[in-house]
């Protein structure tokens, strides 16, 4: 993944995140590999997990703590009422970003 990719994703990893919990609450393995099902295919573990730890310190996830085979409880991340907010607000953003993003390209062309 190319600097330029990376930068933009580094503003909108943690609305991509919270839409995959939209649909299924998972733990962060399972949120890696969903992104790298996307696409995002040189997305590092540890940056999901610290992006983890911060959307629940801002209270846009709930956290179970769920038996693993092997080794402590896996925490499994879900959406709450305030995440849904949060997300709403991310693609309502990102709407207009990308009309006026495609605005701007076909005036180029």
């Amino acid at each position: 993944m190319g600097k330029q990719m990376t930068e933009m994703l580094k503003g909108t990893l943690e609305g991509i995140v919270l839409a995959i919990l939209a649909v299924n609450s998972a733990y962060g393995y399972e949120i890696t590999a969903r992104l790298r099902e996307q696409g995002f295919t040189d997305i590092a573990e540890g940056t999901v997990y610290a992006l983890l730890v911060r959307v629940e310190q801002r209270g846009l996830v709930d956290v179970d703590k769920v038996p693993s085979e092997k080794g402590p409880p896996r925490k499994v991340y879900s959406l709450n009422a305030r995440g849904a907010e949060y997300l709403e607000d991310f693609w309502r953003t990102w709407s207009f970003l990308s009309d006026r993003l495609a605005q701007l390209h076909n005036e180029g062309k």
